[in-house]
C-alpha cells in the first residue's frame, strides 16, 4: 500500500513536469510564429510602398580606376644669359659715343671756320669748361693747342683738330693701367662704392656679366642694407648670368658682416671674383662714410682688396668731383666707372676726375642694356669727343 502511494507521486511530479515544459514550448513557438508573420507582414507594405514610387535610374557601378597621382607643377627655372663678348661691346659703344658726341660737333664747328678769331679761341675754351674738362686742364689745353698753331703757322680746321686730339690724348693718359687687378689670392674681391642715384647696383650687375663674359666665376655681395630693393634687384642681375648672391635675410643689418660673409663663401665656393656693393653715400654725412671704411676694414681681415670702384653718374659734373674727393679720403679708390655717359657733352668729366684723383677711369657705361657697359678705351673715347 505505501508502496503504490510513492509511485503514483513520483509519476505525478513527472506529469506536473512535462506539462510545465509543453506549456513553455508552446509559448515560445507561438512568439517565434507571431514575429514572423509580423515581418512578412511588414515586408509586404514596404514592397508595396516601394511599388508605389517613380521609377529611378539604374546604377550601374564603374570599374575601380587607379587613383591618379596630381604630378607637382614644375619650378621655371631661369634661363642663363650669355652675355655679350667684350671686345664686341667695346665696338658697338665707341660707335655709339661716335653717333652721339655733340662736344666734338660744336668744336669741329669752331674749327672749321679756318682763320680763328679771338671770340672763336674764347667759344673753345667755353665750350671745354662746358664739358667739364675742369679749369686747369682747359686752361692746359688751351695754352698748348694756341702755341702750337702759332709755332706751325697753321690754321687749317684739319690740323688744328690733330693738335687738339693730341691734347686731350695725353691728358686723358693711354698708359694708364686700366685692368682690373684680380690677380693673387683667390678670391679678387672688388668693393663698389657711390653715392644714391649712379646707378651703382645695376653696375655691380653689369660688371658681372663683363667678367662672366670673360670666363670668370662670380659671387655677389648685398652689402647695400639700407634700400630695400637692393638685395633684390642684385639677385635678378645675378640670376640672369648665373651669379650667387650672398644677402642678409633682414633689411637694416649690419653690412660690413654681408660683404664678410661673400668673402668666406667666395673662399669656400672657390670663385674667381667677389663683387660686393654697398649703400648708396651721402658724401655730407659723415656717419655713413665712416660705416663705408668699416666695411672694407672688415674685409681686409680675412683677405685683400683688389679693387674699390668708384661709380660716378657723367651727367654731375662738378659735382661728382667733389663725391669722388670724398669717397678717395675715405676708401681708397683704385679706379673709376662712369655711368650715364651716353652723350658726350659732359665727357670731359673723365679727364677732371682722373687728374684730381690720379686713377685710371676703368668702365664707361652708354646706355640703359644689360650689356652697355665696357673698358674704357682713352683713344676711341677721344675720337668720339672730337667726332
Amino acid at each position: 500500500m505505501g508502496e503504490s502511494f510513492g509511485l503514483r507521486e513520483r509519476l505525478w511530479k513527472i506529469g506536473i513536469v512535462n506539462t510545465t515544459e509543453i506549456i513553455l514550448l508552446v509559448v515560445v513557438a507561438i512568439a517565434v510564429l507571431g514575429g514572423a508573420i509580423f515581418a512578412a507582414v511588414k515586408g509586404n507594405q514596404r514592397r508595396d510602398q516601394l511599388d508605389r514610387l517613380p521609377d529611378r535610374p539604374q546604377v550601374i557601378a564603374e570599374p575601380s580606376q587607379p587613383e591618379q597621382v596630381t604630378a607637382a607643377p614644375e619650378l621655371s627655372v631661369p634661363a642663363i644669359e650669355l652675355p655679350e663678348s667684350v671686345p664686341s661691346r667695346m665696338q658697338r659703344l665707341r660707335a655709339r659715343l661716335a653717333r652721339s658726341g655733340s662736344l666734338g660737333q660744336t668744336l669741329l664747328g669752331i674749327l672749321s671756320r679756318g682763320d680763328l678769331s679771338a671770340s672763336d679761341w674764347e667759344e673753345l675754351e667755353d665750350t671745354l669748361l662746358l664739358a667739364d674738362v675742369g679749369l686747369d686742364s682747359t686752361t692746359e689745353i688751351m695754352d698748348h693747342l694756341r702755341t702750337q698753331v702759332k709755332v706751325e703757322g697753321t690754321q687749317d680746321p684739319t690740323r688744328v683738330r690733330d693738335i687738339l686730339r693730341a691734347e686731350l690724348l695725353a691728358l686723358v693718359d693711354p698708359s694708364m693701367d686700366r685692368a682690373l687687378k684680380l690677380d693673387g689670392e683667390a678670391p679678387a674681391t672688388v668693393l663698389m662704392v657711390g653715392v644714391n642715384g649712379t646707378g651703382k647696383t645695376t653696375t655691380v650687375g653689369k660688371l658681372s656679366r663683363v667678367l662672366i663674359a670673360e670666363g670668370h666665376t662670380v659671387l655677389l655681395g648685398a652689402a647695400d642694407t639700407f634700400r630695400a630693393a637692393a638685395a633684390d634687384q642684385l639677385v635678378t642681375w645675378g640670376d640672369r648670368v648665373g651669379a650667387p648672391v650672398v644677402r642678409s635675410d633682414r633689411e637694416g643689418a649690419d653690412p660690413a658682416s654681408v660683404a664678410f660673409e661673400a668673402i668666406s663663401r667666395g673662399q669656400e665656393e672657390g670663385v674667381d671674383v667677389v663683387l660686393v656693393d654697398t649703400a648708396g653715400r651721402l658724401q655730407n654725412k659723415s656717419g655713413l662714410m665712416d660705416e663705408l671704411g668699416k666695411i672694407k676694414r672688415v674685409m681686409e681681415r680675412s683677405h685683400p682688396v683688389n679693387e674699390v670702384l668708384l661709380v660716378l653718374d657723367a651727367t654731375t659734373g662738378q659735382n661728382g668731383m667733389k663725391q669722388a674727393q670724398v669717397f678717395a679720403e675715405v676708401a681708397g679708390i683704385t679706379g673709376i666707372v662712369l655711368t650715364k655717359l651716353d652723350g658726350t657733352a659732359k665727357g670731359g668729366i673723365v679727364i677732371a676726375v682722373q687728374r684730381e684723383l690720379g686713377v685710371p677711369v676703368k668702365f664707361i657705361g652708354l646706355g640703359e642694356g644689360a650689356d652697355d657697359l665696357a673698358p674704357f678705351d682713352p683713344e676711341g673715347f677721344v675720337d668720339a669727343l672730337l667726332g
